[in-house]
């Protein structure tokens, strides 16, 4: 009788257990704690990446608890969740074909590895109701770091950190200027609404962080990679939310405004000079931008067509780099593992197959943020940042702006899901 008791006591407490913590994690003490977790590293993220890594690694597995698994495996089947995880087991199948050693093939998986956290946000903002807060984490973080810009284009000392660029106190001119940029469209769509409105104090400041924003970008320090996709958003957010007529004014009013830094900022000036300088300098500097990435990208070029359809495997870019430039001089002679544009850097490593997947997994992404509201904005404006700025790097496997894109799309898809779900059980069945 002994025995058997211990037998039934022995199976009681693991489902007394489970029960325990399946009630907790669905308080609503145990969800804002989540939630917590999730904003802390939306506005940890201009300013660490061990903060950020910390607090995305608590918030998963403060998330785990609460998934339904049944559901969590039927949202596999919709494109924007299962093709990130399909990117990222290309590149896990990918090692059984690359010719790089096994410590450049396992690096390799790490820059795509981000994507697997895409289906657990997408599936958890379905049910948070704090997505906005996330947002204004990010945003007020990034307030503060272009503040401290400023102030530390006259004081430098007072960088936390060693950084090459004057106006940057952490990290690099690139990633500020990644955050800056998206931070001054997602708030124009908040302006508008307030001037549509009359809210005339709310349309104030927004108009004042965008304005401080872009003047940073143009007069302290920026990424020249920033002037290919900013007119992008622009057009979308003219296109998406102004009239023919509002959108005639808005051109002209940036057209007047752009002659107006152009004649007031020599920085921009001799930004756009460079390109220039770097280009005549191609056979012969080994630090200018703009003649590394040419260079970079005939010998992806030259990689590709030697390997197109499911290309030379994962972590084979430096590998591939490192064997051409045997006998070679000047940049020919560079070996990297980024050739700074995100199609080559998966093409030479899973070929056509990888493209394919890259390609649809974005135009998936664009797809969830069919609508006009404020999240589908966002979201759309972190979607098309990145696949314009990825035209010149790759930056869904650079670590900040690959982090910026999957909680942006994360947070902001996972909203837009709810919304449409929510539109679906109010709308009326259509009748014959």
């Amino acid at each position: 009788m002994s025995s058997e008791s211990e037998a039934i006591g022995s199976t009681v407490a693991p489902a007394m257990w489970r029960d325990r913590v399946r009630a907790w994690s669905a308080s609503a003490a145990y969800a804002r704690a989540t939630d917590i977790l999730i904003i802390a590293a939306a506005a940890s993220l201009p300013w660490s990446t061990t903060a950020l890594a910390v607090f995305m690694l608590l918030w998963l597995v403060a998330v785990i608890p609460t998934i339904d698994w049944e559901q969590f495996v039927l949202d596999l089947a919709r494109p924007a969740v299962g093709l990130p995880i399909a990117l990222v087991a290309l590149a896990l199948v990918g090692v059984a074909w690359s010719a790089a050693d096994w410590a450049e093939r396992l690096h390799g998986i790490k820059p795509l590895s981000k994507l697997l956290l895409l289906p657990f946000l997408l599936g958890y903002f379905q049910r948070s109701q704090r997505g906005i807060w996330v947002f204004t984490a990010f945003l007020v973080s990034c307030t503060l770091v272009m503040i401290l810009s400023w102030i530390v284009l006259a004081l430098p000392q007072l960088r936390f950190a060693h950084t090459v660029s004057a106006g940057v106190p952490v990290k690099n001119y690139v990633d500020q200027s990644q955050e800056f940029a998206l931070c001054a469209f997602a708030l124009a769509l908040p302006a508008l609404t307030a001037l549509r409105a009359k809210q005339w104090r709310i349309a104030a400041g927004a108009l004042a962080l965008i304005l401080l924003f872009v003047a940073n970008m143009f007069y302290v320090v920026s990424a020249r990679t920033a002037l290919v996709y900013m007119p992008v958003l622009l057009i979308l957010f003219a296109a998406l939310h102004l009239s023919r007529r509002a959108t005639r004014l808005l051109f002209a009013g940036v057209a007047v405004a752009s002659l107006v830094v152009w004649t007031t900022s020599p920085y921009l000036r001799q930004r756009i000079a460079d390109v220039g300088i770097e280009y005549r300098a191609h056979d012969t500097s080994g630090i200018a931008s703009t003649a590394q990435r040419l260079t970079y990208w005939r010998k992806s070029m030259k990689f590709i067509a030697t390997a197109p359809l499911f290309g030379h495997g994962t972590g084979s870019i430096k590998h591939m780099f490192t064997v051409d430039a045997v006998g070679q001089s000047g940049l020919q002679a560079e070996v990297i593992n980024n050739p700074h544009n995100q199609t080559l850097n998966v093409a030479i490593q899973w070929g056509l197959i990888g493209v394919l997947l890259l390609c649809a997994m974005w135009y998936s992404h664009v797809s969830l943020f069919a609508g006009r509201d404020l999240v589908t904005w966002i979201g759309l404006a972190t979607v098309a940042q990145n696949i314009t700025s990825s035209l010149l790097n790759s930056h869904l496997s650079d670590f900040h702006e690959g982090w910026m894109y999957v909680i942006g799309v994360g947070v902001a898809g996972g909203m837009a899901l709810r919304a449409r779900r929510t539109e679906r059980i109010l709308s009326p069945p259509h009748s014959d």
